[in-house]
């Protein structure tokens, strides 16, 4: 039987949804550059690096860091484009 991720749970830890896809997808891209594969081996299935994300965020295993430089860099991008 497939687990579901930890969604409510990793809700708690940011402030609105677009943050933890945010974070989620900063972490995914991370494990992604260790190895080109989507699964990570659990311990009796594989698990997808999207799931394994969110739930190491759930579970406090990650820092999240929201910084104003990167509002800054998207509110230049706006403005060039």
């Amino acid at each position: 039987m497939s687990s579901r991720p930890k969604i409510y749970e990793a809700l708690k830890k940011v402030n609105n949804k677009y943050e933890l896809v945010h974070a989620a997808v900063k972490y995914t891209e991370k494990l992604m550059q260790e190895d080109d594969s989507s699964f990570i081996r659990g311990k009796r299935e594989l698990i997808k690096k999207t799931f394994f994300a969110i739930n190491r965020l759930a579970d406090s295993d990650i820092e999240i860091k929201i910084t104003e430089e990167n509002e800054e860099i998207n509110k230049n991008e706006e403005i060039h484009s």
